[in-house]
């Protein structure tokens, strides 16, 4: 994990009495003069003002603490959460697809296998993991590996956070519709427990190539729409400058998608989000993950894949009553 402080728009205020308290206390080091008072003033202040930042999100804040800098990524959670990860490569048919990650793993002595989508954090990070956008042969590799883990008798854990599946010429060449379609009638009747989360962000057909699942669950800052509020606004409203009025009228975050019955639990963050603490995030995550393998084992292949067909199947549904 970087330790690199970055901040956000709305976090200016914390930032500058975070760079207060930093210069109070390198010069308490520096001389013989005592600033305690006025450090344990900022600390007082920096604790309140985290209070009035944190409390009450608009969406599109959330969306903004979905993508910050120094959000955990699917590799970090994995060195964080699982044991003996075995890095598998490769769909068979065309070539290894970097944003797309994903092998069997320990987690607490049972044996789980992993997929997930991976962002970069270097320029040259981003350009390898082609920004957390996978191509078709990425959605392949993790279809390859489900149909593995089913095979002997694995949980499946997916950790989704794209801006959405790559959108280019070749890739659609090569069959992007087909290669997540094809995934979500594979996960629809896996025999084995599949527990999705949304660790970052969720955009599209790119996050549903991966979230077909008996338990879909999104950590609090982040979302999961057809469409980013972005690519909503440029459409709507000819500019990306509505964006914070897209991101409401798409319902995007955590809370909302639960009320609207399209997930299944809404896993919280550390106050501020997950970068600003990544182990008690990692060790949030542990748990529920333990919690629902434990629940899911206990049911029968048939009974899963009947629960989780008639769940998405319920999905969309209207009535006048």
């Amino acid at each position: 994990m970087p330790t690199k402080k970055h901040s956000l728009d709305f976090e200016k205020p914390l930032l500058e009495l975070e760079k207060q308290l930093e210069e109070l206390l390198q010069s308490s080091k520096d001389s013989d003069l005592d600033f305690s008072k006025e450090i344990i003033a900022i600390e007082k202040k920096i604790e309140t003002t985290k209070r009035e930042v944190y409390s009450d999100l608009t969406s599109w804040q959330k969306v903004q603490l979905s993508r910050h800098p120094n959000r955990p990524f699917t590799l970090d959670y994995i060195e964080r959460i699982f044991d003996d990860f075995q890095l598998l490569q490769g769909d068979r048919q065309f070539k290894e697809d970097a944003a797309i990650v994903g092998g069997p793993a320990s987690l607490v002595g049972m044996s789980v296998m992993i997929i997930g989508q991976q962002k970069g954090r270097t320029t040259k990070q981003r350009q390898y993991r082609n920004f957390g956008m996978p191509n078709p042969e990425g959605y392949r590799k993790a279809m390859r590996l489900m149909q593995m883990a089913e095979k002997f008798n694995l949980p499946v854990i997916c950790l989704i956070d794209t801006p959405g599946a790559f959108p280019g010429l070749e890739a659609e060449e090569r069959g992007q519709g087909e290669a997540i379609a094809k995934n979500l009638m594979v996960m629809s009747t896996l025999k084995v427990p599949i527990i999705c989360v949304v660790i970052g962000e969720g955009a599209s057909g790119g996050a549903l190539g991966i979230g077909v699942g008996d338990r879909v669950l999104m950590l609090e800052n982040t979302w999961y729409s057809v469409i980013s509020p972005e690519s909503c606004s440029s459409i709507l409203w000819r500019s990306w400058d509505y964006k914070e009025k897209a991101a409401e009228a798409l319902n995007l975050t955590a809370d909302q998608m639960l009320k609207n019955k399209l997930i299944d639990g809404i896993i919280p963050e550390p106050f501020g989000g997950a970068h600003n603490n990544p182990e008690v995030m990692s060790k949030t995550l542990k748990s529920e993950l333990k919690k629902h393998i434990k629940e899911l084992t206990e049911l029968k292949a048939p009974k899963l894949v009947s629960d989780r067909i008639k769940k998405f199947s319920k999905m969309g549904s209207y009535s006048d009553a």
